[in-house]
């Protein structure tokens, strides 16, 4: 039998549901950490429920700066509502009884555009006019926070260029002792949103002795088989990650439209363990009953 993970889905887009207006606020789900906790660590129990054997805390958008910016808090107090997101996910852990493997939690580590609120996340645009230096300082504070937190590791997600990615590598180095998945974000089946191969982007990310699994996320699930099969000829043996969004678009004043339930995750997840997949989850508009429909076609597949 294979050792699959079952990782959790969209944070932002399952509290927007249950009718927290998050769409439009420059710190998405992370404003919950300081105004409704409760709601975060429900939202943990929900995915847990479902199958989840990995967490990923609401700490996507929750930087010191932004803190700062947008809650006028201090740099301490910041930190401190960085660590609550480790802090809720761990008590959901507890909380809800295990069904076997270990449940772990994976501290989100966001890109450099979230910050911007422009959407440049989806595109990597503000690489081209920041150095590696420039990028490893802005990452320090929330990576330090979450590592003192005592995560089981860092999940740099939504990750849309190769130099991003690297220089976060960079930056894991001042904590020998952290490990790391990092998934990207893709424009179609070949390339991340900024424009390099993820291929390239695999096998360089993927060298690091820090990285325990990497792959994509928030990525159209049409592209995904594509994705994979280019990834074939590095004869990979780290975890290979899966955690395609919806494939519905979002667009602020409008909400998201496009793609709805028409073709369910799990009629693909067959087709991607094939490819190589053995982490696999989901992120926007990634519910959990889609979570637990997932699991279950996992348990069928590795009977």
């Amino acid at each position: 039998m294979q050792d699959f993970r079952i990782l959790d889905g969209g944070a932002g887009s399952e509290l927007q549901d249950l009718g927290f207006h998050v769409n439009e606020d420059p710190l998405w789900s992370a404003r919950l950490l300081h105004t409704n906790p409760n709601a975060i660590k429900q939202l943990h129990k929900s995915f847990l429920e479902a199958g989840a054997d990995i967490l990923v805390t609401v700490t996507y958008q929750a930087t010191v700066e932004g803190f700062r910016k947008y809650l006028q808090l201090t740099t301490e107090r910041a930190v401190n509502l960085i660590k609550l997101g480790v802090r809720l996910a761990r008590e959901a852990c507890r909380e809800v009884p295990g069904k076997g493997k270990e449940r772990l939690v994976a501290g989100s580590v966001g890109p450099y555009g979230v910050f911007l609120h422009d959407g440049s996340e989806y595109s990597g645009s503000y690489v081209d006019n920041m150095s590696n230096e420039e990028l490893i300082d802005w990452h320090r504070p929330q990576v330090a926070a979450l590592v003192e937190a005592g995560v089981d590791m860092l999940a740099v997600e939504t990750i849309p260029s190769l130099k991003e990615a690297e220089a976060i590598l960079r930056l894991l180095k001042e904590f020998p002792a952290a490990k790391a998945y990092v998934t990207f974000s893709c424009k179609d089946g070949r390339n991340l949103c900024h424009g390099e191969e993820f291929s390239d982007a695999i096998q360089k990310v993927m060298t690091s002795d820090q990285v325990i699994a990497s792959g994509l996320n928030c990525t159209h699930p049409s592209h995904v088989s594509e994705l994979l099969d280019s990834l074939r000829p590095l004869q990979l043996t780290k975890p290979i990650i899966v955690k395609p969004n919806s494939g519905e678009d979002w667009e602020s004043g409008v909400g998201w439209f496009g793609r709805g339930e028409d073709s369910p995750l799990e009629n693909h997840v067959s087709d991607w363990i094939k490819r190589g997949a053995t982490w696999i989850g989901g992120c926007c508009r990634i519910k959990p009953r889609d979570i637990k429909s997932l699991g279950e076609e996992i348990k069928k597949i590795n009977r």
